[in-house]
This record gives structure tokens, C-alpha cells and sequence, in this order.
């Protein structure tokens, strides 16, 4: 028995650790795409796509380590059924029972750190996301300025681009500036530049040997006018700090305000936990295949269950958030149904329905 147990979970450890592995890739390379999207079309700063990027993995994780725990034990089984390892196991006294213990042993901790994670890391990488992205949106145009590229300011009337820095960081050469004012347009290109804040907090661009045009576009009225020193005035604007979301609460904070979006969000972060668990026994009866046969219809049935068991959560959440169910009664009919599948699935592969033959005499 100690073999038996032994070899399924080293085979549990290397498969789960692929498909976590293969997972979280999947999530960077998705996120990596829609952030640099975000870039490119200039509403994301470049210099945020690591923080953000590491924020939406911590508050993902227990989703993806329940998805990787169901996976690693259907795929294990799975395996096992085609190479007729099962059959092996089974001759030698060994019924699909066996099989509970060793996958509580392998999940339970997986499950344990699913549980930390939904009810303390993930709502501190969304609250730290959230701030994160307030704080920048709080930041002046200069103070976003890079190097070799155009900002665009958040007012929408005014480029910016510097060719390079000189040796004091502080100061910029070939800035280049457009800007759009009380319906005249204008271009500042000069020689250096840097950023000055006055005593009593006004920022402003200070530019230094440079040249000025100006006029209405679609006119022969542009002015040229050349300049040693010209300041530019930066409004500095302040990003009112939003009401946190449900997801960002901490627990104590979801006991102290117990409104209905609250409880669901307990009630959500309660379900990932028994979700995993619940998921990883039910993998044990999914993954029986027939080994003479090609096709893996349980791995397709699989997919299923589980999409349905997640979206089912969802549902039953929004039904609480709306005051459709009991705030106690939350997401527990799902987790009960599923339950009953999961015993259902079991007496069939302990029973082969041989119940229903002698009901029937």
C-alpha cells in the first residue's frame, strides 16, 4: 500500500507541476498582450506592466492551482487506465476507494494554500493593484517622460518626446513639445529641458534654447518666435481614491461592513477552497477510460464539470449579491450538488449500477 501510495503521489507532483507551469504561462502571455495593448495605445504606463502583471498572477492564483489540482489528478489516472495499470491495482484486491486517500493527501495542502490565498493574499494584491494605478494616474506628464519615446498627456492637448539624457538625470536634451490651446497649434522643439517646482509646490517644464511656432491650423498666421528660457506649467492632478471593491476587502473589513456585495465575496472566497477539494475527488471516478479505446471523452466531460462548477459559483453569487437567496444560504447549494455528483460517480464505479439489476428481480 505505502508503493501504491508512494508512486501516485510523485506522479500527482510532476503532473500538477506541468500544468501549473503550463497555466501560469498561459495567464502571463494573455495578460502580457492586453497590457502592452494598453501601452501602445497610451492608456498604461510601460514602467507598470511587470507590477500589474505580478498582481493579476497573486490574485489568480486559486483558481489556477484548483484548475492544475483537478488536471494533475484526471491526467494521472487517466494515464493509468490506458497503460492498464488500473486493472493491475485492481486484481491485487484494490478498489476505486483506494484511490481517496492518496489524492486527500496530495490535495489537502494545495487546498490549504488555496485557502490563504483567497482569504488573504488575493485581496492585498487587488487592493495594492488598485492604489497602484491610482498613484499613477496621479502622475504628471514630465514625470511619465522616457527617453526615445512620445507621451501623450492625459488632457489629450499636449506631446511630449525627449531624444536622450545627459549625465544629470535631471536634464533632457532635444525636447520636442506640441500642443493644441484655445484652438491655436503649436510646436516647441529645444536644446534642453528640465522639470522645476516652484515654493509653493507649481511644477513647470523649463526649456532652454529653443524656438516657438504658433498659430491656427489651416492659416498662414503661424508666429515664429525664438527663446532662451521658456516655462511650460504642468498641472499636476490628484486621482480621487475610488470605494474599494468587495475584492480588495479584507475579512475583518467584510465583517464590519456586512452588506450583501460583501457576503458574496465571503461567500466566493469560501467556495475556492472547497471547490479544489471537492474537484480533485471528483477527478478520481472522471478519469476512468477504457484503454482499448482511442478517444478520452472523460477528459472532454471533465472540462465540462468544471466549467459548469465555476460558473454555477458565479451565478449563485450574483443571486446573493442581488438578495435572491439567503445571504446564510450563499453558494451552498452548488458545493452540495456537486457533492452528490461526486458520491453518484463513485457507487457507479463501486456498484456498476448492480443495484438497479437487483431492484428490478
Amino acid at each position: 500500500m505505502s508503493i501504491f501510495q508512494r508512486s501516485l503521489t510523485r506522479e500527482f507532483t510532476a503532473v500538477g507541476s506541468a500544468v501549473l507551469g503550463v497555466l501560469v504561462s498561459i495567464l502571463i502571455v494573455f495578460t502580457m498582450v492586453k497590457l502592452l495593448g494598453q501601452v501602445a495605445s497610451g492608456t498604461q504606463d510601460a514602467e507598470a506592466v511587470s507590477a500589474l502583471l505580478g498582481f493579476l498572477l497573486i490574485s489568480n492564483l486559486p483558481v489556477l492551482l484548483a484548475l492544475a489540482l483537478f488536471i494533475s489528478v484526471l491526467m494521472a489516472l487517466s494515464r493509468s487506465y490506458r497503460d492498464s495499470e488500473m486493472q493491475v491495482w485492481f486484481s491485487s484486491g484494490l478498489s476505486i476507494a483506494a484511490w481517496v486517500k492518496p489524492v486527500l493527501k496530495f490535495g489537502l495542502p494545495i487546498t490549504l494554500v488555496t485557502a490563504l490565498l483567497s482569504f488573504g493574499l488575493t485581496p492585498w494584491a487587488i487592493s495594492q493593484s488598485t492604489e497602484y494605478q491610482r498613484i499613477l494616474r496621479s502622475r504628471d506628464d514630465v514625470s511619465r517622460l522616457s527617453p526615445g519615446s512620445f507621451i501623450e498627456a492625459r488632457g489629450a492637448n499636449r506631446v511630449f518626446f525627449v531624444d536622450k539624457s545627459t549625465s544629470d538625470s535631471d536634464v533632457v536634451n532635444n525636447v520636442f513639445v506640441q500642443y493644441n490651446q484655445n484652438g491655436k497649434f503649436g510646436v516647441v522643439v529645444a536644446e534642453k529641458g528640465f522639470q522645476k517646482i516652484e515654493a509653493n509646490g507649481d511644477k513647470f517644464l523649463v526649456l532652454l534654447n529653443g524656438r516657438r511656432y504658433e498659430g491656427t491650423p489651416s492659416a498662414l498666421d503661424f508666429k515664429i518666435v525664438d527663446f532662451e528660457r521658456q516655462m511650460i506649467r504642468i498641472e499636476a492632478k490628484e486621482a480621487a481614491a475610488d470605494s474599494p471593491s468587495p475584492r480588495a476587502l479584507s475579512i475583518m473589513q467584510i465583517f464590519d461592513q456586512p452588506t450583501p456585495d460583501n457576503i458574496a465575496e465571503l461567500h466566493w472566497r469560501i467556495a475556492l477552497p472547497i471547490a479544489a477539494m471537492v474537484l480533485a475527488l471528483m477527478a478520481i471516478p472522471l478519469s476512468s477510460v477504457n484503454p482499448r479505446s482511442g478517444a478520452s471523452w472523460n477528459l472532454i466531460l471533465a472540462v465540462l464539470v468544471f466549467f459548469l462548477y465555476y460558473n454555477l459559483l458565479g451565478i449563485f453569487q450574483a443571486w446573493t449579491r442581488d438578495g435572491k437567496i439567503p445571504l446564510w444560504l450563499g453558494l451552498t447549494p452548488v458545493h452540495i450538488m456537486m457533492i452528490f455528483l461526486v458520491l453518484f460517480l463513485f457507487s457507479k464505479q463501486l456498484l456498476g449500477f448492480r443495484w438497479l439489476a437487483l431492484s428490478r428481480k
